[in-house]
């Protein structure tokens, strides 16, 4: 592990903070080359790319960094919080069936995938998906099911059921992080056409459009000049639910791996009730859901949503560092099979789209809620609008329900692909 040029997180959230900072003022210039510019690249996938080229050149290592331990258990929850304050449950059930269905094709896509890729590169390569034993590369490839299927906490519990090789384990991460970033940027790209690619999928958007203009009808009825007094207040709120969050959840968390064995069993369907980022993801999201029938509902008119996007940026920007380009050649066989697997995924999930036309919003959400859980599902929703944050919110919990059952019956189908 190579020392980066910058260890010092104060300097390196500085350096992130002046990323954010040229990102914004060049996407709100209105004429020249940056106009041209972000009309075909959008805003946050810059605030992804660069600090991942600092990451590249050395500047700066997640590896090396708290940063990003800090936005995903501080200012992730917070932000869960601020943008479900003026939730509208009723109108997102409206959103109908095509949510749930494409969230459950992006999980058949990675079940499906991961023993697809493997016989794919066994006819060319069949070193790379070989090895005996607890060096056996489909075990290795059962922890990225659990991450690209749950989240964290079901990939934890794939390396505990399958035991792969402590020492390999680095390959299976860097292969997680690349493949999944590069289908996150393809999608953000996807954002900035979504029209476009709504209209070749001839999809019916229209209760996306109703959800959006129901809060901003709401959102415009209640907006003020916020106070400095409003800006604490949110900020209380949000943060006593993130103690909160914390704190109820790694007591639950911790309980019920002590009362069941089959939460403290990583082979159960139920482990993820034993993870505490698990717990504190749905408890903040049930505080600001809460708070949404509540008067608390009306700082949205003080920006509590807006001030919710700012910590989803600076969350956005401590992903990017988990990109270093540079190493994406480091196994390329490796890399060339998760790059099949997510293929597979993202084909899937185009194919049914185009089936029932189903919006790109529930496409890109869908797959995030898998591939990336909870910290990339409502980033990628609120792309679309902060209205829309909630939903990849809901989704993304739902991916820690059938993370590792999916993990397990994906693991097995590899198991046997790697024997034929």
């Amino acid at each position: 592990m190579e020392t980066p040029l910058i260890t010092d997180d104060t300097i390196v959230f500085g350096l992130l903070a002046l990323c954010l900072g040229l990102v914004f003022y060049t996407s709100g210039l209105q004429k020249g080359f940056w106009k041209q510019f972000y009309n075909w690249v959008p805003a946050i996938l810059l605030c992804y790319l660069l600090p991942a080229i600092l990451a590249s050149l050395g500047i700066i290592s997640d590896e090396h960094s708290r940063l990003y331990f800090m936005a995903s258990r501080y200012l992730l929850p917070a932000a869960l919080v601020l943008m479900t304050l003026s939730i509208d449950l009723k109108a997102i059930a409206r959103l109908g069936s095509k949510a749930l269905i494409m969230f459950l094709t992006g999980t058949a896509g990675i079940i499906i995938g991961g023993p697809v890729a493997i016989m794919l590169v066994s006819l060319f390569s069949p070193e790379t998906v070989g090895g005996n034993d607890f060096d056996a590369i489909w075990r290795g490839l059962a922890t990225i099911a659990g991450s690209w299927i749950g989240g964290g906490a079901n990939q934890a519990a794939m390396f505990e059921i399958f035991q792969f090789n402590p020492d390999r384990y680095g390959e299976m991460i860097l292969v997680d992080v690349v493949c999944a970033n590069i289908w996150m940027a393809i999608l953000l790209l996807g954002v900035g056409r979504n029209q476009a690619i709504d209209r070749w999928l001839k999809a019916d958007s229209s209760s996306i459009e109703a959800l959006k203009k129901k809060v901003t009808a709401f959102s415009e009825s209640i907006t003020r000049v916020p106070s400095l007094r409003d800006y604490l207040i949110m900020l209380s709120l949000a943060f006593v639910a993130v103690g909160l969050a914390h704190f109820l959840g790694n007591g639950l968390s911790g309980r019920l791996s002590d009362s069941f064995e089959s939460v403290r069993d990583p082979k159960s369907f139920l482990s993820f009730l034993g993870g505490q980022f698990f717990w504190m993801v749905v408890l903040a999201t049930l505080a600001g859901i809460g708070m949404s029938f509540t008067r608390a509902r009306n700082y949205e008119g003080a920006g509590a949503s807006k001030l919710g996007g700012v910590f989803i940026y600076i969350l956005v920007a401590t992903i990017g560092m988990k990109m270093d380009l540079g190493r994406i050649l480091e196994n390329p066989g490796l890399i060339l099979l998760g790059l099949i697997w997510i293929g597979i995924h993202a084909g899937l999930l185009i194919l049914v789209a185009k089936l029932i036309r189903a919006p790109f919003f529930f496409l890109a959400v869908g797959s995030q809620a898998n591939v990336g859980g909870a910290a990339s599902a409502p980033v990628v929703a609120a792309e679309f609008h902060a209205s829309l944050s909630s939903v990849g919110v809901l989704l993304a919990v739902l991916g820690y329900v059938v993370g590792t059952g999916g993990a397990l019956f994906c693991a097995y189908l590899m198991e046997v692909a790697s024997s034929l």
